[in-house]
């Protein structure tokens, strides 16, 4: 019975942003916000979520010295990380002047210190909309929109081992997946599960001819072999700018945006990865508004979702982007197995009990819950 049991405001407002999970916090980094400066040369930023406390903190900038020796990627939109023994791995995203990036960074999160290690091999061309997912020690990248001898989208698929700092160009076979940007990958196992993506149906370029397929597509990183298996139930409708997330031995998929019908999604899919049925799943509690380019991370028995845009309630017939959308800085959290305490507290909250009577320690609980981030202060303790 999956439960949204949190909705908190007050966050980074960020889309198209980055996080990993490491220990009990959440690092995000950069993204986009409305503006916001993506023309110059700035250090990206880095915030931290207390993923018991619910509350954000800015980390400190990287010093002057550290960022004029490259030694701290500059502020993006677009890009990916993966967690490696508390490593962060940050590789790609764009600049709105300086392009895509096809360097790698690294962030320790005991330190908090930025570093970037050398790498050999065939490195891929920099890129942003693609995916990664770290499997046993490599990172995998695929897919994306590059800046390489022309702009174009990517099918291609490309692994960096994290213990050689090795890039290598996969020689991948079977069913190729159409070129694409903006989709989800999520590691199963020694496979590489592909959903969803804006594609052009002219083909690599992009010509204003978009389409959003909704075959699944799976990478077995052991054969490097594609396959398109065929799946059942309640296929969803394609998509891009979505979340996918492994919870159980299922993969979840919440949210996203298809242009050719102007429709942004909310809605919860499960795919079971044994025989490939998907089925609509019901969610109890508040259900987040609808919205794409969000975070989604799974910790313990619950999803936290954080960020993305959304229409405005008011839409502007013609208008821009920036008319009809607004960036959210807003955190959710869908509860996969709520206890009996996190239920009633719901409860509460929602029906706006009287709460004077009951102990301190359940009172900072449902503040936890309900007050709005203050992202330099921890939560105090109610008094009384």
């Amino acid at each position: 019975m999956p439960h949204w049991t949190v909705h908190l405001d007050g966050g980074p407002r960020r889309v198209n942003h980055a996080a990993a999970l490491v220990g009990g916090h959440i690092f995000l980094f950069g993204g986009y916000c409305t503006g916001g400066n993506y023309s110059s040369l700035v250090p990206i930023d880095v915030y931290v979520l207390n993923t018991v406390q619910l509350r954000w903190t800015k980390l400190p900038n990287a010093s002057d010295e550290e960022f004029t020796k490259k030694l701290v990627p500059y502020l993006r939109y677009g890009h990916s990380v993966v967690n490696y023994n508390e490593l962060v791995y940050l590789w790609g995203g764009r600049n709105d002047n300086y392009g895509a990036c096809r360097e790698v960074f690294c962030y320790d999160t005991n330190t908090l210190k930025w570093s970037k290690p050398n790498t050999t091999g065939d490195a891929p061309f920099g890129r942003d909309g693609h995916s990664a997912c770290l499997i046993e020690d490599e990172m995998y990248i695929f897919g994306g929109f590059t800046d390489g001898r022309i702009q174009c989208y990517s099918n291609t698929v490309f692994s960096l081992n994290l213990k050689e700092m090795e890039w290598r160009y996969i020689n991948a076979k079977g069913e190729i997946p159409h070129w694409r940007d903006f989709h989800t990958a999520a590691a199963n196992k020694h496979q590489m599960i592909v959903f969803g993506g804006r594609s052009d149906k002219s083909g690599q370029c992009y010509t204003n001819q978009e389409f959003y397929c909704n075959k699944l597509q799976v990478f077995n990183i052991q054969t490097k072999v594609w396959n398109a298996p065929a799946t059942t139930g309640d296929v969803p409708i394609g998509r891009r700018s979505h979340s996918a997330v492994m919870y159980g031995g299922f993969m979840y998929m919440f949210g996203g945006y298809n242009d050719l019908t102007k429709t942004h999604f909310n809605d919860l899919y499960k795919l079971d990865l044994v025989n490939y049925e998907w089925s609509k799943v019901k969610t109890y509690g508040q259900t987040p508004r609808k919205r794409r380019r969000q975070c989604c991370i799974v910790v313990g028995d619950q999803v936290i979702m954080f960020g993305g845009t959304s229409p405005k309630d008011r839409v502007v017939h013609g208008g821009s982007d920036d008319e009809n959308l607004m960036d959210l800085a807003d955190l959710h959290i869908l509860d996969f197995a709520p206890s009996l305490k996190t239920l009633c507290k719901v409860a509460v909250i929602q029906n706006r009990l009287d709460t004077s009577f009951l102990p301190i320690g359940i009172r900072w609980e449902l503040k936890a819950m309900t007050t709005n981030n203050d992202i330099s202060q921890p939560l105090e303790m109610p008094q009384g």
